[in-house]
């Protein structure tokens, strides 16, 4: 069923002329007639009775009734995708490192959904090495993460170095010492993220070329976590500062001399940007500006 004949159905029965309809829709009055009459045909029906007057016969009424319907659902549609195409529509999923979905993605995603209140925004926490897997997979559109293993679907966009200091409570005896080096660590408890943890990878490598052994605490899957246990005595961690903030109650956020590791966070997105909607392109765009 031709769409474009919906319309000139539509359009007859509104002005009651196949005359006038040919003039609004700019169309020759052989192309209306020869439209109504392959639509005639297609149904099976009689949509008109023709005479000096044009009126819709029962069937007509009928069909008209769900030509409106249905042309209002396509125009819905038709402005739906403009919307998409123009970047003010669309849905992006977004998959996030926990210190960057927790202490900055926020106020970034608050100016762009102001921007672009139409976009639907998901967000997924998880580790580096998760998060790309799931967007070879196709679960996600981006993912703001530390530095991925890439391959040829892959791209990575760096936007920071998230700088890390060893957070101590304030009585530690550490806080003595004007300097603090990696060595200073080995008869410490010190608590470590995940296996997966990039901040811990990048520690561990640290340590070790440094030739410090050092006494593990307990393993925690939170880089937010650390400075609770932290604060509850249960020893001390190397953890980004953007986590603790600039006045960590009870607990003070020290440099170590010879540890300057810190970790780059940033975009990881699909090399073929031809899959991508012009809300995705926009939301790095601003994601990139905003650092």
């Amino acid at each position: 069923m031709d769409f474009r004949a919906l319309k000139t159905f539509q359009t007859i029965a509104r002005l009651g002329s196949f005359n006038k309809a040919a003039d609004e829709l700019k169309y020759v009055q052989s192309t209306v007639t020869l439209q109504i009459q392959k639509l005639e045909a297609d149904l099976g029906v009689k949509l008109f009775e023709r005479g000096k007057k044009i009126y819709l016969t029962e069937a007509g009424r009928i069909f008209l009734e769900k030509v409106n319907l249905l042309l209002r659902d396509v125009e819905y549609v038709q402005k739906t995708m403009h919307e998409w195409q123009q970047g003010e529509t669309g849905q992006v999923r977004i998959g996030a490192i926990e210190p960057m979905a927790i202490y900055r993605l926020p106020k970034i995603l608050r100016r762009f959904c102001e921007k672009y209140p139409k976009v639907q925004i998901s967000i997924q926490l998880n580790n580096t090495q998760n998060l790309t897997k799931m967007m070879k997979e196709g679960e996600l559109d981006l993912a703001i993460c530390n530095t991925p293993v890439l391959d040829q679907t892959t791209t990575f966009d760096p936007l920071l170095v998230e700088e890390v200091s060893l957070l101590i409570p304030e009585t530690h005896h550490l806080l003595q010492k004007n300097e603090l080096f990696l060595s200073d660590l080995i008869n410490e408890k010190l608590l470590i993220g995940a296996l997966t943890c990039n901040y811990r990878i990048n520690l561990e490598k640290s340590l070790a070329q440094a030739g410090v052994s050092i006494q593990s605490g307990l393993e925690i899957n939170s880089m937010t976590a650390l400075k609770e246990f932290v604060q509850q005595g249960l020893g001390i961690a190397i953890v980004p500062n953007v986590v603790v903030g600039s006045d960590p109650e009870g607990m003070v956020l020290k440099k170590i001399v010879d540890y300057k590791e810190g970790v780059v966070t940033g975009i990881l997105r699909k090399t073929n940007s031809l899959t991508y909607g012009t809300a995705i392109e926009r939301l790095i765009t601003f994601i990139k500006e905003s650092f």
